[in-house]
């Protein structure tokens, strides 16, 4: 008879702990702006996903580099306000007919959202950011010392409209310079169709990238 008690009990305490667990994702989640999530930039809003994507990159010398992954992965809520993100390193290809292609550096992001409201109640975002990046590139594809990227995601929404961005800085923790880079998108979204546009405006000193074409 306790042979069959403690199963059930731990079967019972693992459906409880899911069910609690996917509420409270819910629960976040609809305390926020339902917005798409942007491309190539960070999301203010949190999520629990898996997330893949591409990116093509033509240099004015003819040369395009392919980036698969771009360091996206498996985002997780594991607590109200807060996103732990589980990337993949992302696999890159220096096209043409390079020897240094493989996998770029390794990185470990966090959200906090400090303040946010649905559509229904005032439709904005604010969230901090923090993120780890370590230089496990192979063939020199990454950086050439661990950085430390600070950031603040913000969002607005307007009706079918919203405006995403980021304001940030990285600092590498060797002797390089950093970048500050501002991400701002802007969408507008009908039932049918979703138009998008990107504006990224910074300043940027020495880049301590290390790819080798």
């Amino acid at each position: 008879m306790i042979a069959v008690f403690l199963p059930s009990t731990f079967v019972f305490g693992q459906d409880s702990f899911l069910s609690n667990w996917l509420d409270m994702v819910t629960q976040t989640e609809n305390e926020q702006p339902h917005w798409i999530v942007p491309l190539a930039t960070t999301a203010p809003t949190l999520h629990q996903l898996f997330r893949y994507d591409m990116q093509w990159q033509t240099y004015n010398n003819g040369v395009t580099t392919n980036n698969y992954g771009v360091s996206k992965g498996l985002e997780i809520i594991p607590e109200k306000k807060v996103e732990v993100i589980l990337p993949v390193p992302p696999y890159i290809v220096n096209n043409q007919n390079s020897p240094s292609d493989g996998f770029g550096d390794w990185q470990f992001p966090l959200k906090y959202r400090i303040v946010a409201q649905s559509e229904e109640r005032g439709n904005y975002i604010l969230t901090a950011f923090y993120q780890m990046s370590f230089p496990t590139g192979q063939y020199r594809q990454g950086a050439l010392s661990p950085i430390i990227t600070p950031a603040i995601a913000y969002g607005k929404g307007y009706k079918n409209c919203d405006l995403q961005g980021t304001l940030g800085g990285s600092l590498p923790t060797g002797n390089t310079l950093g970048r500050f880079p501002i991400h701002n998108r802007f969408a507008f979204t009908t039932k049918w169709l979703d138009n998008v546009s990107c504006a990224t405006i910074g300043l940027q000193h020495r880049h301590c990238s290390r790819a080798v074409y």
